[in-house]
């Protein structure tokens, strides 16, 4: 089934609504308890064991979090990307993260093969940064790189039924 059709289902139905300002879709409180449901349907027929493998993506979270501040802010200041070299290297450090990321996420696919979407994701939004569209690294809602790990990292988070804010994962 197309994406679209699916959300235009879930529309209907009141689980997920539109919000045009923003031109994204957003679950709505019958959305997130149904979610939850389906969540403990899933862990309880068939328990997903990605669990090691996350604790490796937290690490390479923080990597990414560190880069993404290098990336926006240089000795304190906005980065104004005027230092070629200095970008060069953030954006190598990004392909190095990606390629890491796409061990850890390859490995979590074989648990649940819908995760294996976010490896391609991250290598487009990457190699858009590496062809110079640097928007691409942390912008937003632009299918960053930036963007899709945060969904893929809220997608573990529910998954797993982990509170974000006991784990402190921000």
């Amino acid at each position: 089934t197309h994406p679209e059709t699916l959300l235009c289902g879930l529309v209907d139905a009141g689980l997920v609504r539109f919000m045009e300002a923003r031109s994204m879709y957003s679950l709505t409180t019958e959305g997130r308890e149904r979610h939850g449901e389906l969540l403990a349907e899933r862990r309880q027929a068939s328990p997903v064991d990605i669990a090691a493998a996350y604790e490796r993506f937290l690490d390479l979270n923080t990597a990414f979090k560190d880069l993404c501040t290098a990336w926006q802010l240089r000795n304190g200041e906005q980065n104004d990307h005027s230092d070629a070299e200095y970008d060069a290297a953030c954006i190598a450090r990004l392909q190095t993260l990606n390629a890491d990321a796409r061990d850890v996420i390859g490995h979590m696919a074989t648990a649940l093969g819908r995760l294996a979407r976010y490896v391609g994701r991250l290598h487009t939004a990457g190699s858009e940064v590496a062809a110079g569209n640097t928007n691409r690294f942390t912008g937003v809602m632009c299918e960053s790189f930036h963007d899709i790990w945060m969904e893929l990292h809220e997608d573990l988070i529910l998954l797993q039924g982990i509170d974000r804010a006991e784990e402190g994962s921000f």
